[in-house]
């Protein structure tokens, strides 16, 4: 049987589990049954994007699966060259043929694309979409707090959920605090910062030593306990069980201060800027 994870409550009612399975570069049957082994360990949560080319894995995954639809939460994204309404709208409804679901719990706008400018055509397009049934909860990912503002001022609504980037060597404090003041739930894309030189931190591992975990663990309660969802990707089945087996300890206030330390002025991993990244 699976791990149970907790599940907090979106600002328009959508619930969703603390934390999920990251799907990029789970394609084809390998990834059909990563997803799966994941969903059998408890796993109730898992993100994909129309970039990522794996929708229809995640689709084949979920029709694979013992665990009934309702009980899962599916995530895509919008790529940023369909923003123009007309396009957004067009991909929100291939996105659903590519996995063959009725609906997507969650759809998000990949990047705000600054200079392309067309992100609140975009945002209204899904705002559409989920009045016709197609989506139940609707979010971004990236956008700083002046792309929020200017989505809330012209539309009305404020996204249910904004996955940044977000690791140890990268707290996203401001960005954090902002949310919170405006009830837009933080979700942690890249929460392992990558794996690579993360895991043989000497902070993190005297961490881990101390509460008997991984490294691993440890950054995933400490995600937790910032309140971010965070989206770990393995296709190992161990890894994944271990990734979720994070509801048994705490870390301490002492613990939160040591890894807040490790936050660089601008630790992004591959310099991506929302204020002028530009996603194809």
């Amino acid at each position: 049987m699976g791990i149970s994870i907790p599940e907090i409550t979106l600002n328009d009612g959508v619930t969703l589990p603390v934390i999920g399975l990251g799907t990029y570069k789970l394609n084809g049957n390998e990834g059909a049954t990563a997803i799966n082994s994941a969903i059998d360990a408890g796993y109730r949560l898992i993100d994909s994007a129309y970039n990522y080319e794996n929708e229809g894995t995640v689709g084949e995954a979920v029709r694979r699966s013992t665990v009934p639809r309702e009980e899962l939460r599916i995530t895509s994204k919008l790529p940023g060259r369909y923003q123009a309404y007309d396009k957004a709208v067009t991909t929100i409804q291939e996105s659903l043929y590519r996995a063959n679901l009725d609906y997507y719990d969650l759809y998000l706008i990949h990047w705000p694309n600054p200079k392309q400018n067309d992100y609140v055509e975009a945002w209204q397009a899904l705002i559409d979409a989920k009045k016709w049934g197609l989506i139940r909860s609707i979010g971004v990912c990236n956008f700083l707090p002046e792309h929020l503002e200017r989505l809330k001022k012209e539309t009305g609504i404020m996204p249910s959920i904004n996955q940044i980037e977000l690791h140890p060597f990268f707290n996203q404090e401001e960005q954090r605090k902002w949310h919170e003041e405006n009830n837009v739930q933080t979700q942690s894309w890249s929460p392992l910062a990558r794996v690579n030189h993360v895991l043989e931190n000497e902070t993190l591992k005297n961490i881990a030593e101390h509460h008997n975990k991984t490294v691993s663990q440890v950054i995933l309660r400490w995600h937790h306990q910032l309140g971010s969802i965070p989206i770990p990707k393995s296709s190992s089945p161990e890894r994944q069980r271990d990734n979720i087996s994070i509801f048994d300890f705490t870390l301490s206030e002492t613990d939160m201060s040591e890894i807040a330390k490790l936050t660089l002025q601008n630790g992004r991993q591959k310099d991506q800027d929302p204020a002028i990244y530009e996603e194809f």
